[in-house]
């Protein structure tokens, strides 16, 4: 006997509340294996294939693309092979499908609508909306009833939220408008303000949405502040022209510069624990595991992936993640394990030729240092009495000023010059 079974959105991540469909790979009437993709669902953290929970025929798509929805929600419905040996219980749930659950919103995405939007306290029966669209309402200040939802079942969307406020901003034309004035207008500019046009429109990725809603969450809860210095890597810089060749050869990948950088990081970390730490709900929570997270672009797009246990790997150790990291990236094969659990940010802002940049904080971290590019100048000799060519870095530090002051920023950064000062010829990277 055939019955009809929903699949609901996993959770992808040990922090993930909701995600966003950003492709569907399966259309009404295909028939699916179980552990066969069947959409692809965009993160904070990752875009990830979703498997098949079980294998069945799809019968009813729940979410259309570029929807966000809570996990647990509802997103496909299948028509299965009832098990033969089911008991007279389990026959029951094979007569009738099982009524859409998007009304029953997760624990997790219920608390958080209902603590951030006001509107949300006083209405059951109003439109349904995930933890990310009542974050927009609260912005703004808005009533979800009086917006129209075009998701399933009329749940609000974030589409619909951000058409609402465009809307609402536009200045209304007048309730009477000459017929002449109307057909001799110019289009000169849209409703957006600033579009000429000449301009063209094109809809941002599901992983730039991501990546915007993460920067305006860390500028807008995080108070910046931001240090830099410099330092003479000169040893380093020749540490690794007489050691790169034989690396390359041995390891089958190039040796840079970063992996160094990275562990001088770590090694600090260790000695600074409130630098490895974060701000949430007015309390310092320090992390034990120095989790480095690392930027990897991809096209437009930018990733974040993480050096678990960064402290306790050598400098080949954390060049070979560097790399599988990078790769998996590129290749589309990073997981959301990858993603997860970072600490602290590294970014080698350095292989763009900068030489001074202010990062914004990868939330909720504490901090983010940018390493910028290497470069020759003249420098006194220790004795004072001469120059000399160093090859000079500059870090750029910026931390969370609610839990970091200049005091904890200098020393951090001061541990991490001194141990770039160890990389010289004959350090082991082993």
């Amino acid at each position: 006997m055939a019955m009809q079974k929903e699949m609901t959105m996993p959770r992808l991540g040990e922090s993930v509340t909701e995600g966003t469909i950003v492709e569907w790979l399966v259309k009404v009437g295909d028939q699916v294996a179980e552990y066969d993709p069947i959409c692809e669902v965009q993160t904070v953290k990752v875009v990830a294939e979703v498997p098949a929970s079980f294998s069945g025929t799809v019968k009813e798509i729940l979410v259309p693309v570029d929807e966000t929805v809570s996990v647990g929600t509802p997103i496909v419905v299948m028509e299965t092979e009832a098990d033969a040996d089911a008991d007279a219980s389990d026959d029951d749930q094979t007569t009738t499908t099982p009524a859409p659950t998007t009304t029953q919103t997760p624990a997790t995405a219920a608390t958080t609508a209902a603590e951030s939007t006001p509107a949300a306290e006083t209405t059951t029966a109003g439109p349904r909306f995930s933890p990310a669209v009542a974050t927009l309402l609260s912005k703004y200040q808005l009533d979800p009833n009086q917006i129209t939802g075009t998701g399933h079942q009329g749940r609000l969307t974030r589409k619909d939220v951000e058409n609402f406020v465009a809307q609402r901003s536009q200045p209304q034309a007048p309730q009477s408008t000459p017929a002449k004035t109307v057909a001799q207008a110019k289009p000169v500019q849209s409703g957006l303000m600033g579009r000429l046009a000449t301009d063209t429109v094109q809809p941002a990725s599901s992983i730039r949405k991501a990546i915007a809603d993460h920067m305006v969450q860390s500028k807008a809860e995080i108070p910046h502040g931001w240090m830099m210095v410099e330092q003479d890597v000169s040893d380093l810089v020749k540490l690794r022209q007489s050691e790169k060749a034989k690396f390359q050869q041995l390891e089958g990948y190039k040796l840079t510069y970063f992996p160094f950088f990275v562990k001088a990081v770590a090694q600090a970390l260790v000695k600074h624990p409130r630098i490895n730490s974060s701000w949430q709900n007015n309390q310092i929570l320090t992390h034990h595991e120095i989790n480095i997270s690392i930027a990897v672009a991809k096209g437009d797009e930018l990733y974040v992936p993480v050096i678990k246990h960064a402290d306790n790997l050598s400098v080949k150790g954390i060049a070979s993640e560097i790399t599988r990291l990078a790769n998996a990236v590129r290749t589309g094969k990073i997981t959301a394990d990858d993603m997860q659990g970072g600490t602290f940010t590294v970014n080698n802002t350095g292989s763009f030729g900068s030489v001074a940049s202010m990062g914004i904080i990868n939330y909720p971290q504490a901090a983010i240092i940018q390493i910028e590019s290497i470069r020759k100048e003249l420098k006194p000799t220790p004795d004072g009495l001469g120059f000399k060519i160093a090859d000079m870095v500059n870090l750029s530090l910026s931390v969370d000023h609610r839990l970091l002051d200049g005091v904890a920023a200098g020393g951090f950064l001061k541990d991490v010059k001194a141990n770039l000062m160890q990389f010289k010829p004959g350090f082991e990277l082993y």
